[in-house]
């Protein structure tokens, strides 16, 4: 078999078989098939799609590609929850604190920034000292302790995804549903969860641009679950602007922080309590309504900002930053955004908010750049509210001074101004799975 033949198959419109791409992921993953190869091979999936036999194939392939963990020692179900990616959505910071503080075992394998969109790596290193780089045993270890664990792939976990993850952000070919569905489940069925949550966004800031594109991965998802045996329970949800008020990574776990306190942002927090009452449903917590109660219980009792402290210290972070959440406000340099005239903001374009921020400093152009953890934009302004011409709208924050100009520009070019408040849209359009409504 040549990879040669592989590619020019797909790039004539024809569905590999399983043989080809088990071929291809092993070949790929031990060096012996090049990256031009793969990027050419990814283009041809990115414009010709993959059937979901393929999509199976391409998953089981990603999941055998290394070990998988196991959790012999655990009690009860272990549950995971995963998004898509999105602007401003550090949601896990604040759902496995919920579910852990309540009994469940919550094992997150997390990735790193693509584009426009954060990653809970990144998000969770702007604490000084955290660790995500964590062996299985250690994996264990944190969970049996702790009741939860959030850490990188490591090296022999679905290496294949980690080389493809990695090819797809420098080639353009993120934005395709079976790569981000084989992507996903490749992983999450070798961390060895019982169960999933997985947040599918739909809008401007997502990958996903539709509410369609959404939907077709969402279902792809529930479908490559079920067939692996896993509970599941997918939500569809609204990426058409940024969540919560913070965007880059520092400032994100800022808002998580006040959100474990009970006071985050109305959007965020009841994202987060969504996923942590689907999460807590799987753990076998209760029905949909009793465990939105104990999530809420959960924030308000202030026991969820107690686990996420423990956590933290227990990979390595610095829980004075939590304590102290200002000292995580440390860029050098911050500039406001005002608003040029009256009117009422319809629209906040999350794409182009997350690419402002992106710009700063908070996410990579390349795979290989650095992240400034302390680079963001916080939001003075939402959707919905009435600005006066000078009003502030946005905050943003950088260690490099040129690139508020261009910032800015972006950031304007994404918020549409009117006369009239907006009909809002909802947070949570559809639920798909195990507790479908």
């Amino acid at each position: 078999m040549r990879m040669y033949d592989v590619i020019k198959k797909k790039r004539e419109g024809f569905p590999l078989s399983r043989e080809e791409i088990e071929f291809f992921v092993k070949g790929y993953t031990d060096g012996s098939i090049p990256d031009y190869q793969v990027s050419a091979l990814l283009m041809a999936i990115y414009f010709k799609n993959m059937n979901y036999e393929e999509t199976r194939a391409l998953t089981f392939a990603i999941r055998d590609s290394g070990e998988q963990f196991s959790f012999p020692d655990k009690k009860g179900v272990l549950v995971d929850k995963h998004s898509t990616g999105g602007v401003g959505d550090a949601t896990s910071l604040v759902v496995a604190p919920i579910v852990a503080s309540l009994g469940g075992n919550v094992c997150m394998v997390a990735g790193r920034g693509l584009g426009h969109t954060g990653g809970t790596l990144d998000k969770l290193e702007a604490i000084p000292g955290f660790n995500v780089s964590l062996s299985a045993e250690q994996a264990r270890e944190k969970l049996k302790k702790h009741g939860m664990v959030i850490m990188g792939q490591t090296e022999k976990m679905a290496p294949a995804d980690k080389k493809l993850y990695a090819l797809r952000d420098v080639t353009a070919t993120v934005e395709s549903i079976p790569l981000i569905a084989s992507s996903i489940m490749g992983k999450k069925l070798a961390e060895g969860s019982d169960a999933l949550v997985l947040d599918v966004k739909a809008g401007s800031g997502a990958f996903m641009k539709s509410y369609g594109e959404g939907q077709m991965l969402a279902q792809m998802l529930n479908r490559l679950a079920e067939d692996a045996g896993k509970k599941v329970s997918v939500l569809i949800t609204n990426m058409d602007e940024p969540l919560g008020n913070a965007i880059g990574n520092s400032l994100e776990v800022e808002q998580a922080i006040d959100t474990l306190k009970g006071e985050g942002p109305e959007d965020f927090t009841a994202l987060c309590l969504e996923l942590a009452a689907n999460m807590l449903v799987l753990s076998g917590k209760g029905d949909l309504e009793a465990c939105r109660f104990l999530a809420e219980k959960s924030l308000h009792n202030g026991s969820a900002y107690k686990k996420f402290l423990s956590f933290v210290s227990a990979q390595g972070g610095d829980t004075e930053y939590l304590k102290n959440p200002e000292k995580l406000r440390q860029a050098k340099y911050f500039f406001r955004v005002k608003a040029e005239k009256f009117g009422v903001i319809l629209h906040q374009d999350a794409e182009r908010y997350g690419t402002a921020a992106c710009l700063l400093g908070a996410g990579r152009e390349k795979v290989e750049d650095a992240v400034n953890p302390f680079a963001g934009i916080l939001l003075e302004k939402k959707a919905g509210d009435t600005v006066m011409a000078g009003d502030p709208i946005a905050v943003l924050y950088s260690d490099d001074p040129e690139k508020f100009q261009q910032a800015k520009e972006i950031l304007l070019s994404g918020t549409v101004f009117g006369d009239s408040v907006p009909e809002k849209k909802p947070l949570i359009y559809r639920r798909i799975g195990n507790l479908q409504s």
